[in-house]
């Protein structure tokens, strides 16, 4: 069965590369973008730029993909355009652009225009949006039983069908290939031969796919803490539970060893298993939140996403508050999906569902992947983003199969990946590495968290010079942790939320 599988993706992909894209792409050359100042950011500029919903049918219906950038702040110094991603699915490359100058280094915005869009079917660029009446009859993510995945199976209808009816046609048309070939447009319409790319978590697939579909249009792609589209439902969870039961690990060895935590001397793993229990009786209430109980997938939210930074003092508070401790002055939000308010409501995840098959076939096989995570994860149970999103993928199939990639071109490839990742974990950026050969090179940082850009002098030196000059760094190449005064960037999140370098996929529905 994975034979047929694999020749399925493999021919899905070759018929993609002979779609008419050079012709349209070569059309938005025409297709200058207006540029004005944004006017939510006027110290950046914005525009429009218009592409076909179905790339199979150039000329047919479009839609306009919202645009942003960031001059070069030394035009005599200046490259090129530099198109960035800060991942998701859902994330918004214009708000990206908005935080540049504290995201990149001053020399990289010396020498870039750095520019952002919103992906089709995200914010700014006709997002995928569903009716709230429908969206908040969701039932809750974690299926326990055959009563659940039929309730769910009932349900992931209703909402296709009514998502497709909000959205329209893009509804079918928003998978990373299509946006690879939106990234491609944007660079003719920039005047650019050949793309310069910066992308995050969700961006690296972006970034995977347009290495695939335009090999000699790449002229520098650095992937930061990469998506491996090789995966199927089983090696996603199992994956992913590893990285988080890894994070918690290293969260559990810092608590032990530094008296600032407010867990220290505790049995932290003794207090973490009673949260679970607790949650899953329906006896644990999130500070602030009195109309209904959290449950065990938000308690584990809070365990991952406190390690995305990462920011360790701010878990121990939040993991002492649940246990019945003074709660700190400030709080994350209860992270998961929540209802929503209004007449709308946003599903990034609908990117997910085209490109990655996280379909199961029955309650019997739900329930063995649960299994196989818990066995992985002994604290954690499982990974709560795929967990979360996997149900809403009943019933629809990948548009961009998953499969190995293949890269043709010739310019070298830089990946960069830290050892403890809860998100996007190393193996994964190894096994983007192992899949694209000699012509990739993957950088290690020593350290934690989400996206290794700007934590450190020795990757943030690394990339930049890969984007800038071309230099790749030698095969094998890891960047030890600094201490905190060498860390280059002190970037600051644009709302207050749980410190993190890039959007995670279902946090927010």
């Amino acid at each position: 069965m994975r034979k047929r599988t694999s020749l399925f993706a493999a021919a899905f992909v070759a018929l993609a590369t002979l779609l008419p894209v050079p012709t349209a792409a070569a059309e938005a050359e025409d297709a200058a973008i207006t540029w004005a100042p944004c006017e939510e950011e006027p110290s950046a500029e914005c525009g429009k730029l218009a592409v076909p919903i179905d790339w199979a049918k150039p000329d047919g219906p479009s839609i306009e993909l919202a645009i942003a950038r960031r001059k070069a702040t030394d035009p005599a110094a200046r490259v090129g355009s530099l198109v960035i991603n800060p991942g998701g699915p859902g994330g918004s490359g214009v708000e990206a652009v908005y935080g540049a100058p504290g995201s990149y280094t001053e020399e990289l915005q010396r020498r870039f225009d750095i520019v952002g869009f919103d992906p089709r079917g995200v914010g700014r660029s006709h997002p995928v949006i569903c009716s709230a009446s429908v969206y908040n009859q969701m039932p809750h993510t974690v299926m326990a039983s055959q009563a659940d995945y039929d309730a769910w199976n009932l349900f992931t209808k209703k909402l296709h069908k009514d998502c497709r009816a909000r959205t329209g046609p893009l509804y079918d048309h928003v998978d990373s290939v299509d946006v690879a070939r939106d990234m491609d447009a944007l660079r003719a319409a920039l005047g650019e031969d050949k793309l310069t790319y910066y992308g995050i978590s969700y961006g690296t697939l972006i970034g995977q796919m347009y290495a695939e579909l335009f090999p000699d249009r790449v002229r520098a792609l650095a992937l930061d803490s990469n998506m491996d589209h090789s995966l199927g439902v089983k090696g996603f969870l199992d994956t992913e539970a590893v990285a988080a039961e890894d994070g918690f690990d290293e969260f559990v060895t810092w608590c032990d060893n530094d008296t600032s935590c407010v867990l220290h001397g505790k049995d932290i793993r003794a207090i973490w298993k009673d949260l679970l229990a607790k949650a899953r009786r329906g006896e644990l209430y999130y500070p602030g939140v009195t109309d209904r109980p959290m449950t065990e997938l938000q308690v584990i939210y809070n365990g991952v996403l406190g390690n995305e930074g990462p920011d360790w003092h701010l878990l121990s508070e939040v993991i002492n508050t649940l246990a019945g401790g003074t709660p700190p002055e400030w709080l994350p939000p209860l992270p998961g999906r929540q209802p929503v308010e209004g007449e709308v409501a946003q599903l990034p995840t609908r990117i997910l569902c085209q490109d990655y098959n996280l379909r199961v076939r029955g309650y019997w096989e739900y329930a063995a992947l649960k299994y196989s995570s818990a066995r992985l994860a002994p604290d954690m149970k499982y990974h709560p983003y795929p967990i979360d999103d996997l149900p809403i993928c009943l019933n629809s199939a990948p548009t961009n199969p998953p499969h190995r990639l293949r890269y043709t071109g010739s310019a070298p490839i830089l990946l960069g990946s830290s050892m403890h990742d809860p998100a996007t974990p190393l193996s994964w950026s190894a096994n983007v590495a192992e899949q694209l050969g000699a012509k990739a090179v993957l950088v290690t940082y020593e350290g934690w968290g989400h996206r290794i850009y700007g934590k450190d002098k020795c990757q943030t030196d690394i990339i930049d010079e890969y984007l800038i000059s071309l230099k790749v760094p030698p095969q094998g190449t890891r960047c030890a942790v600094g201490t905190p005064e060498e860390s280059v960037l002190k970037r600051q999140p644009q709302t207050r939320t749980w410190p993190s370098d890039s959007l995670s996929w279902g946090v927010s529905g």
